[in-house]
């Protein structure tokens, strides 16, 4: 079952690019926690990239953090193995835990369907937005809708999120089998 909004964060224990293992519980005292399914090969999660670096930098200071997830099959995917990962992360200078979600359960258990799929936690890690990170991902400077940002700045002002859910929009996650 996809998580809904209210639904309690899902745990995982994953190994990052840096070859270390993160669980939810190590980001305990962070305001805010996003999980954000994305990958090295769609174009729409790269286009993406540098916006989510910017998104950790700008808000990083205010006890926000995000982690990047990738699901994706990589025997049919080279481009989104591991090795293509560390690469990837290296090459953009990553600034939050890029993690390899081999198995997909952790895909599954949040109900990701796209590269790049963000769900937004609070404190208490009740999701309180999911779906896309912002209404244009051809063109940065064409973006009406910051639904992310928007999102982060009502959570941190003890505001009710006013778009609590979106499409995400992106390539679908390349399930094995």
């Amino acid at each position: 079952m996809p998580l809904k909004i209210n639904d309690s964060v899902v745990g995982f224990e994953l190994k990052g690019v840096d070859d270390m293992m993160y669980s939810i519980s190590e980001f305990a005292g962070k305001k805010i926690l996003i999980v954000i399914f994305t990958c090295n090969h769609c174009p729409y999660a790269k286009a993406y990239q540098d916006r989510i670096i910017a998104v950790q930098k700008d808000y990083s200071m205010k006890g926000v953090q995000a982690i990047a997830i990738n699901s994706n099959d990589d025997s049919k995917y080279t481009e989104d193995s591991f090795e293509g990962m560390k690469m990837r992360s290296k090459e953009k200078g990553f600034n939050f835990p890029y993690l390899r979600d081999e198995s997909q359960d952790v895909a599954r258990d949040y109900g990701a369907k796209a590269t790049p799929h963000v769900f937004v936690f609070d404190s208490a890690r009740k999701l309180r937005y999911a779906g896309a990170i912002d209404d244009n991902w051809e063109n940065e400077s064409a973006v009406k809708q910051k639904y992310l940002r928007n999102a982060l700045d009502a959570i941190l002002s003890n505001k009710d999120v006013e778009t609590k859910e979106t499409m995400p929009v992106g390539c679908t996650i390349k399930w094995k089998g």
